[in-house]
């Protein structure tokens, strides 16, 4: 059965319209068809979830997703995953819990196949910005903000925004902010 929910999910309902922009009431109506198929996909699916237009997350089996929680436009999402609740994922952000191997250089790269994968743990209450990338074995805390583009290569720990290529801590979420610095 879950085969037919891929067919259908990948088929038909990965097209549909995207939830935000005018006409609302086909949008909410392609958001409802999407969380009814996508919650016969996945390992593990909480209340109220979003999954956008042009998601691709393989065959999802190994993905978990809290309430009030969202995968955003066109993003891709592979292997083991688990997504807290109330968590906003920006448009093209990537997850990948897999690694070539490449320790040894008398046989190249594409021959030496792949590493165990290793799961990404996101926590609650978690804004993922635009083209993030998260790589395996990553644990993200709670209350964390990963800003757009930022490459997440180590574990994040709660409350951090974060930032750059390799992602680096600018500064806490549950500390004040002093009156020189420029927040924009």
């Amino acid at each position: 059965m879950r085969k037919l929910y891929l067919v259908l999910y990948y088929y038909f309902a990965y097209y549909l319209p995207a939830t935000n922009g005018p006409g609302w009431g086909h949008r909410l109506r392609a958001r409802k068809i999407r969380r009814f198929i996508c919650s016969r996909i996945f390992k593990k699916c909480g209340k109220n979830i979003n999954v956008e237009k042009g998601a691709n997350f393989g065959d999802g089996a190994e993905i978990e997703i809290g309430d009030n929680s969202g995968i955003g436009v066109n993003c891709l999402l592979q292997g083991r995953i688990k997504i807290g609740n109330n968590v906003m994922m920006g448009p093209e952000v990537l997850i990948f819990t897999q690694d070539h191997q490449y320790n040894r250089i008398d046989i190249p790269m594409n021959k030496q196949g792949h590493k165990v994968s290793e799961p990404v743990v996101i926590g609650n209450d978690v804004w993922i910005g635009q083209r993030c990338i998260i790589l395996s074995n990553t644990n993200i805390g709670n209350g964390v903000i990963l800003g757009a583009g930022a490459v997440v290569t180590k574990n994040v720990p709660d409350w951090a925004i974060v930032g750059g290529n390799p992602a680096k801590v600018i500064r806490y979420r549950n500390q004040p902010i002093s009156k020189n610095e420029n927040i924009a």
